[in-house]
This record gives structure tokens, C-alpha cells and sequence, in this order.
């Protein structure tokens, strides 16, 4: 009984929603999503379209049944493999379908799974062998109906009644929760206690096939038929419904329709795809294959929940936002990139990069195109009305337009904009490619003046006061006056910041007729008598929480549109404040013209907004349910062996317990909320495994791995394309934990440790009294390898201490070989010195001298000779510096053994590092002996030229 009244309130709520904000503008066209097939992984032709209380989409397709819950599709296939061709959601959740040869319904299991029963069981085979296709499902009271071409089947507390057709069924309808039947011989009938009555006056329908009723006033219905046109049942009479609906049926064949709040009728074409008409059949407005549906033949239409339509086509699906403030003009309206729109005497004129467009602005725009204007068939900056004369400022130069055409060209320059000059009345200057140039308002219209000398700068960010104008040129201004005559800038003045707090300057505009420069989201305006900026306080506190903006511009209501990154936003002032508006316009980010904010307000319900493809029609006072929370739903949640689905008429789950050996999770989630989808995110927590919210990402998809055991809650929430956040959509489950850590494997542990400390303190007790024993044996014998170890450390210092002393004998004695060596070195030299006195005494002629001297001569010779021929130092040395050597004379007789005597005495003097010349006296023989010595020793040691003989001899 909760979950009926529930649904009903839910009901009740859903339809209130879509009465109040029903919606359909005559102005531009929605935003149309296609979705083709291989998207949605299912057939051509989808025949009809239906909606759970989750928010979850149905469509009855070829391939079986599709379900589409914002994130996935998924296909449920009837067991005979045909097509759907009808479906049908009640009150209880089930999903009733309808094909060949088979119907039945959807219901999800104790998992959340969909699990298909089928009622064509229910049918005697006997008596029906064939129940062909099923058209058509209803749900009135407890009662569902399916209608077949020969029958009705009416499946109540679980049993199945039959109803024969009196000649043979077309289609069937609910028209105020009545069922008629239309038969090819009695008309429409009603349906009621189980039996058919004829509606008075309706055989005249019997030639044509009637594809939907629509009841559209009291007592009144609308019959739409294939072929045949729009019918009016009033007064048990049928009288056709002449009006401009009837006309497009009528030529283009009809497959049913849809009712948009109790407003609008949606009827369906078989070549033109849709229009929606009012009640009076007044076309509002009619989309196709030209204007964005993929597939011109309609079969079903339906309002979803957020008063959004969905259509099944004959080749894939469609959405159309018609919920959204939004309508535009692009492709098929034949304008391209939007600069500026104005309406002049009764036309929009849109400035685009291909020229200037219009449209009659009286006129319904649901057909026609906009028609360029002749002669402005260029890069079109701006469009202006000035003093109620349309200027364009194109890049052929500054062009007057009247009646489609351009009338005069006023200068050949091309043009960005023109601004009236405060100063001189009548008077107005226009930014060109070269500059700026003035121009003068006479009865003729605007008349070219001259062009200002001084500055050839351009831009199209500029503005007047009475004292200045003022230029924004990259991110600097320049503070610019006008000579008398305006003929030239007398004086230019660059100004880089504003203030020494920031850099660089963000905007210029004008506001309440104003002047005033933006850097960082703060305002300043120009005192001329203190020459200096100073700070709007109370315009910088009405950006102070809003991104730094990049342009601003204040429209004729008021209104304060700003460009940010590359979204837009607007304070739109309400009884003198100013409420801040951004989400509506998110789904604007990235298509708006960079470095043109173009934001025309005509009145309070039409402000264009200029676009990179096009123009967008945004109308802030209709009712809309954008503001709405979205809801965000877990959709599945899988572990290793098992899947549980959430959404399918079942939101909660209880007492969910993984084993540890399943820890690996995997969740996905979906939200009902169809519009803009790409910018659809989720962020999710899972506590208390993530520390904080996950970053919003479009990933409809999270898993897990290696989750310890313990209490888990997964929290999932949506933010959509407007930036509102839903509450967050919760599951918990417990991961137990593994065999070995389970309450009762610690208990075994607990018994476990107990036997093991009495075991072990048992085992100590008997290893103790072992140990004792042990240890009095383990010091006796300690004992004795102690004293065995001091004895050998004692004679081992003996023998340190003998060696010790053998080795400073040894130094000494080197000490004094090396020393005799230096001396008898020294003899050496003494004995050449007295060689070379012999010599010199020889020379000398003793006849010539006395005899006294001659003797002392002859004296002085014999002793030196005496003393040359005793002295054995020579012998001495060889033996000392043998002894000195020894070692290395060794090495090197072993590493070389063929080396010789002579070359050993050879190396031993270059070791000492002893000249060429001492090593030849030594030696007794020449310098280049030595030479050829040392030459054949490097031969024998094997050296090349490079390697060094002494470093070698030193490195034995």
C-alpha cells in the first residue's frame, strides 16, 4: 500500500513538473542529441519509448529491449529473438513488452537483475497458434492490455483473458484513462467491463489507419490518422481539423504523436520528421533532417520526466532539450560565426564572418532561413542602429543596409565598430583597420568626415567620456585626446596598470554611461581633475566571488554580461541588485567567439547570445527545472561470482558480506539527467578507504582491489552540466576477513598460544638444569682455552719481539751500506780528481826545473799514484750497493733471467737515479755507451719508446 501511494505522489509530482514547466519556443531550435546504433548496440527502428520512476529510459527496438540510464545502454532480448515492438512501465516496476509470437514482462530479481517471464505461455497453443505482433501495451487499473492485430490479451491477478477482435484490430489508445480500439469495419470502440461498445460516427475512419488520441479540451478529442490528416471527435461527431498541423499530415503522413504538458501536441511524419503545434494546430515548431534529427521518419515520441522529448526513428534514437531556456540558430539557418545581432524596423540582423543575415523578426522562424544581405558578402565585424539609421562595419568599410541591401558605402576601409563622441553632438568615430575616423551625422545619414592623424592603431575595444577616449590595445590602455577640430590625437598616453597592486589591464566598457577599467575582477574609474584611477568598491564587491572575468558588457536592461576562460555569465538586475547568474549558460563553454562577448537584449524575454557556429536564443522568465538536483544512482555493484544491480525498481540492498577471497569491487553509477552528457560528472568516497572525494570526472566506472576486511560505504554523487551537485547515493558492505583472521581462528590461536607458553615454560624449566651442567663444563673448558691462548700469545710475542729486533739490525745495517755507499762514491770522485792531477803533473816539463823541485815533483806524483792504487773504495761500493739492492736485484733476475751482470748494475744506477756521465766513470766507459746500455736494457725489459725506463725499474 506505501509503495502505491508512493508512486502515485511520485506521479503526481512528475506530471505537475511537466504541466508547469512545459515549454516551447518559436524561436530558434533545441539542442538535438542522435543516437545511432552502434551506440546503443541494438536495431534500426525503435517503435516506442517509455520511462521508469528511476528516471531510466525503455525503447521497444528491433533487437529486443533497450534500457538507457544516462551512462550505458543495455539490451534484453526476448527469448524468441524478434522484435519489440511495444512497451509499457506500471506502477510495480515491471516492463511489459510486446513482439512476435511473444509477450511478457521485465522484473528485476533479488540481485537487481532483469529477468524476463513470458505470459505468451499462458496462451493455448491449441486454440491460437499464432498471436502475430503486438502493437500495443496499456496499464489502466490493475489491468494490462496487450493489443494485437486479432486480439486483446488482459493479463489481471496473474491470469490471462482473451478478447476477439470483431473483424480485425488496428491500433488501440488511452484517452482519459478509457481504452478505444479502432476495427476495420465497426470504427472506434470502447473497452469497458470486459466488453467492446461502438463510439457513435467513427466508421468513416474504417479506410485509414488511426495512429493516436489526444484528448485536447473537455469532451474533445484529436484523431490522428496515417494518411487521412487530423480529425476532431466532439459530440459523437468526426469533423476534420483544419488547420496548419492538418495541412503538414496531410503531406507528409503521420505514425501518432505525443502531448508536451497539456500545451503542445507532438505529431510524428513519415518524411518530415516532427512538429509541435498548440492546441489551435499553429505549427510552433518543426524539426527534421535538415535541422539535426538523423532519420526523417518518426515512429513514436515521448515527454520524459524533465519535459524533455525523446523520438524512436526508423533508424536510431533522438533527443531534443526542449526544457532548456536555449534555442539556436545555426547550420540550417544558414549563419555561421556570430558577431553582433540587432532588430531594425521589424528584422534580426546577425553580423557573422560571412557577412550581415536577416530574419523577420515578426515572423515565425520555424521554416525560413536567413537571407544575406546583399553587398556585405565579407568578414562583418558589428552591426548598429544609429539614430535609426543600420550601419555595418564589414570589412569592405563602413556600409549603410536598408530593404536587404546595402544602399551607400559610407568609406571603403574595413571597420570594427563606431561609438558616439560625447563632446560633439552629432558626431560619431569609428574604429578601422588603420585607426580612427570620424564621421558626422547629417539629413543625408552618416557622412564620412576624415580620418584622425597621430595613431594607426586598432581595436575594437574602445570607449568616450567627455574628456578622453579611451583604447584598450593588448593589456594596456591608452588615454587618448581629441584635438579641437578632430582632426587629430593631440595628446597619447600609454598606462600599463592601473594601480601598483596589479598588472596589466583586463577590460574596458562603459557602464551607466561610464567609463570603466577592469584589472582583477576590481573596477576603477578616471578622475581628470586628480589624474588618477580610483576604485568602484561597490562594483569590485559585485565580482569579488566570480572568476576573473576578460570582458564585460551592460545590456539595455541593465544587465551585466561577463566573459570568463570561455563561459559566460550574467548579474541581471532585479529591483536595483544584481543576481548572479552562470550555471544556465555552462552548456555555452567553448562556443562562444573569443575577444567578442556579443549579448543582445531586445526586452526581458529575448536576449541573443552570439556563437562561434551560430546564435543562441536564451529567454530567462520561462519556467524551467535546470535548477533541479540531479540524482545519482549505483547502478551495479560487482565482486568475483557475483553482480548486484541497483536502479531497476530496486535503489537499496542490505547485508551485502564479500569473502576476503572476493576483495576486488567494482562499482558503476548513472544519473537520469539526459542533457548535455559530456559534461555530466561523478565524483565518489569510499569510506574509509579514500580520505576525501574523488576529483569530478565524466568515468561512470570505479574498482577496487585488495580491500582489507571491514565495514565499507560507497558514496556517489552528479554534478550536470549546469554545475548542480546531487545529494550523494550510498551502499554498504562488509569484506569478511580471510580463515586466519576470523574471530574464531583467534580464538583457536588464543588456545593455541596457551598450550605453547605451558610447553615452552616446561621445556625452559628442563633446559635450565641442563644448562647448569652445561655451564660448568663450558667454564672448565673456557678455562683451559684461556690459559692455552695466553701461552701461544706469549710465545708469539717472543717471536714478534725477535723479529722486531732482527729487523732494526737488518735497517741499521741498510743504513750503513747506504751511507758507505755515499762515501765510496765520494772516494770515486776523489780518486778522478787525483787522476786528473797525474795527469796534469805529466805535462809539466821537469827538465826545466831545479833539482830540489824536481824532486818534490817526482815525490808529489808517486804519492798520489801510491794513494790512487791502494785505495779500494770502487770494490767496496759494487759490494755495498749489491747489498743495498739485493731485493730488487732479486725481482728483477726472476721476472728477467736473461738479463745480465752488467745490465743488473746498469739498472741499479738508474734506480739511484745517477746521471749518464757518473754511470759512465762507474762503468769506465763512454756516454754514448751508456746510451747504448740503456737501449738494449729497454729491449730486453720490453719496452716501448713512450714508457719511461726509470718509473719502470721503480715499480718492480
Amino acid at each position: 500500500m506505501k509503495l502505491i501511494k508512493s508512486y502515485f505522489y511520485n506521479t503526481f509530482f512528475i506530471l505537475f513538473t511537466i504541466s508547469i514547466f512545459a515549454q516551447v519556443k518559436n524561436i530558434g531550435l533545441p539542442d538535438v542529441r542522435n543516437y545511432k546504433r552502434n551506440e546503443y548496440k541494438g536495431g534500426t527502428q525503435n517503435w516506442n519509448i517509455d520511462q521508469d520512476k528511476n528516471g531510466n529510459l525503455y525503447f521497444a527496438n528491433n533487437s529486443g529491449l533497450l534500457q538507457f540510464d544516462g551512462s550505458s545502454w543495455k539490451k534484453f532480448p526476448l527469448p524468441n529473438l524478434t522484435s519489440v515492438r511495444c512497451l509499457k512501465v506500471d506502477s510495480s516496476g515491471k516492463i511489459f513488452v510486446g513482439g512476435y509470437n511473444e509477450f511478457g514482462y521485465f522484473q528485476s530479481d533479488t540481485k537487481g537483475k532483469l529477468k524476463y517471464t513470458s505470459l505468451a505461455k499462458k496462451v493455448d497453443k491449441n486454440k491460437i497458434k499464432i498471436i502475430d505482433f503486438i502493437w500495443k501495451i496499456h496499464s489502466i487499473g490493475d489491468q494490462v492490455i496487450f493489443q494485437s492485430f486479432a486480439r486483446v490479451y488482459i493479463f489481471k491477478n496473474n491470469t490471462l483473458s482473451i478478447l476477439k477482435a470483431p473483424k480485425r484490430f488496428q491500433f488501440s489508445f488511452v484517452v482519459n484513462n478509457k481504452l478505444y480500439l479502432q476495427d476495420i469495419e465497426q470504427g472506434i470502440l470502447e473497452y469497458k467491463n470486459g466488453k467492446l461498445y461502438s463510439l457513435p460516427n467513427t466508421k468513416s475512419l474504417n479506410n485509414t489507419e488511426i495512429w493516436a488520441m489526444y484528448p485536447i479540451g473537455k469532451d474533445k478529442t484529436l484523431i490522428i490518422t496515417l494518411e487521412k490528416g487530423l480529425f476532431i471527435y466532439e459530440k459523437n461527431a468526426i469533423t476534420p481539423w483544419n488547420t496548419e498541423a492538418n495541412n503538414f499530415v496531410k503531406k507528409n503522413n503521420s505514425l501518432g504523436g505525443t502531448i508536451i504538458g497539456n500545451k503542445f501536441i507532438v505529431l510524428n511524419s513519415v518524411l518530415d520528421g516532427i512538429i509541435i503545434c498548440d492546441y489551435s494546430g499553429k505549427i510552433i515548431q518543426h524539426i527534421n533532417r535538415k535541422k539535426g534529427l538523423q532519420n526523417n521518419t518518426v515512429l513514436t515520441s515521448f515527454i520524459d520526466n524533465k519535459n524533455n522529448l525523446w523520438l524512436g526513428l526508423d533508424n536510431g534514437i533522438a533527443y531534443i532539450n526542449q526544457s532548456s531556456p536555449f534555442t539556436y540558430f545555426g547550420f540550417s539557418y544558414d549563419i555561421s560565426t556570430v558577431y553582433a545581432s540587432v532588430i531594425h524596423q521589424g528584422n534580426l540582423y546577425v553580423a557573422t564572418n560571412q557577412g550581415v543575415f536577416y530574419h523577420s523578426w515578426n515572423n515565425n522562424f520555424k521554416e525560413d532561413v536567413f537571407k544575406l544581405v546583399e553587398g556585405t558578402t565579407a568578414q562583418s565585424w558589428n552591426v548598429q542602429v544609429i539614430d535609426n539609421e543600420l550601419i555595418c562595419a564589414n570589412n569592405r568599410g563602413a556600409l549603410t543596409i536598408n530593404g536587404g541591401k546595402v544602399t551607400r558605402i559610407i568609406d571603403s576601409k574595413g571597420y570594427f565598430g563606431f561609438k558616439k563622441i560625447p563632446s560633439h553632438p552629432g558626431f560619431f568615430i569609428g574604429s578601422n583597420y588603420d585607426g580612427f575616423a570620424i564621421f558626422e551625422k547629417t539629413s543625408n545619414g552618416l557622412v564620412y568626415k576624415n580620418q584622425i592623424s597621430g595613431f594607426d592603431k586598432s581595436s575594437n575595444s574602445f570607449e568616450l567620456d567627455q574628456t578622453y577616449m579611451w583604447l584598450k590595445k593588448d593589456e594596456s590602455i591608452y588615454q587618448m585626446t581629441l584635438s579641437q577640430d578632430l582632426s587629430r590625437f593631440s595628446s597619447i598616453k600609454k598606462i600599463d596598470q592601473l594601480t601598483s597592486a596589479y598588472k596589466n589591464i583586463g577590460s574596458l566598457q562603459q557602464i551607466g554611461g561610464k567609463v570603466y577599467f577592469q584589472t582583477h575582477n576590481h573596477f576603477y574609474r578616471y578622475s581628470a581633475e586628480q589624474e588618477l584611477f580610483y576604485e568602484d568598491k561597490h562594483l569590485s564587491g559585485l565580482f569579488k566571488n566570480i572568476p576573473a572575468i576578460n570582458a564585460l558588457s551592460e545590456d539595455t536592461q541593465s544587465n551585466l554580461w561577463y566573459a570568463f576562460d570561455e563561459s559566460i555569465g550574467v548579474l541581471m538586475k532585479e529591483n536595483n541588485k544584481y543576481k548572479n547568474i552562470v550555471s544556465p549558460f555552462s552548456n555555452l563553454t567553448g562556443n562562444l567567439v573569443s575577444n567578442y562577448l556579443s549579448v543582445n537584449t531586445i526586452d526581458s524575454n529575448n536576449i541573443f547570445i552570439g556563437l562561434t557556429d551560430g546564435l543562441a536564443h536564451y529567454d530567462p522568465e520561462l519556467l524551467n527545472n535546470f535548477t533541479a538536483k540531479p540524482k545519482a544512482y549505483i547502478r551495479s555493484f560487482s565482486f568475483p561470482g557475483d553482480t548486484i544491480i541497483l536502479g531497476n525498481n530496486r535503489n537499496k540492498v542490505e547485508n551485502i558480506r564479500i569473502p576476503y577471497s572476493s576483495n576486488h569491487v567494482r562499482f558503476t553509477f548513472s544519473s537520469p539527467t539526459y542533457e548535455n552528457l559530456e559534461n555530466v560528472q561523478f565524483s565518489y568516497q569510499l569510506e574509509p578507504f579514500d580520505e576525501k572525494w574523488s576529483n569530478w570526472s565524466t568515468i561512470s566506472i570505479k574498482e577496487y582491489t585488495n580491500l582489507r576486511e571491514g565495514d565499507y560505504t560507497m558514496k556517489v554523487k552528479v554534478r550536470n552540466s549546469y554545475g548542480i551537485q546531487s545529494e550523494p547515493s550510498t551502499i554498504t558492505f562488509t569484506i569478511s576477513p580471510p580463515w586466519y583472521r576470523h574471530f574464531l581462528a583467534f580464538m583457536l590461536y588464543f588456545i593455541f598460544l596457551i598450550i605453547m607458553i605451558y610447553f615452552i615454560s616446561d621445556r625452559i624449566k628442563i633446559k635450565i638444569r641442563k644448562n647448569k651442567y652445561y655451564e660448568t663444563i663450558e667454564q672448565r673448558r673456557l678455562y683451559l682455552e684461556k690459559e692455552a691462548r695466553i701461552r701461544q700469545e706469549q710465545y708469539d710475542l717472543e717471536k714478534e719481539i725477535e723479529k722486531l729486533k732482527n729487523d732494526k739490525l737488518q735497517i741499521k745495517i741498510l743504513a750503513k751500506d747506504k751511507e758507505l755507499v755515499n762515501n765510496s762514491l765520494q772516494v770515486v770522485k776523489k780518486n778522478k780528481i787525483l787522476n786528473g792531477i797525474i795527469h796534469k803533473l805529466k805535462e809539466i816539463d821537469v827538465e826545466a826545473l831545479d833539482d830540489s823541485t824536481k824532486f818534490q815533483v817526482s815525490k808529489l806524483n808517486k804519492s798520489i799514484v801510491k794513494e790512487v792504487n791502494t785505495d779500494k773504495s770502487w770494490k767496496d761500493l759494487e759490494k755495498h750497493i749489491k747489498n743495498v739492492h739485493f731485493d730488487f736485484l732479486k725481482r728483477l733476475k726472476e721476472k728477467y733471467p736473461t738479463i745480465s751482470p752488467r745490465e743488473l748494475d746498469l739498472s741499479t744506477y738508474l734506480l739511484m737515479n745517477m746521471s749518464t756521465k757518473e754511470i759512465a766513470e762507474i762503468m769506465n766507459i763512454s756516454g754514448g755507451g751508456v746510451e747504448l746500455a740503456r737501449y738494449r736494457l729497454r729491449k730486453k725489459l720490453g719496452l716501448n719508446k713512450k714508457e719511461n725506463l726509470i718509473g719502470f725499474l721503480m715499480s718492480i
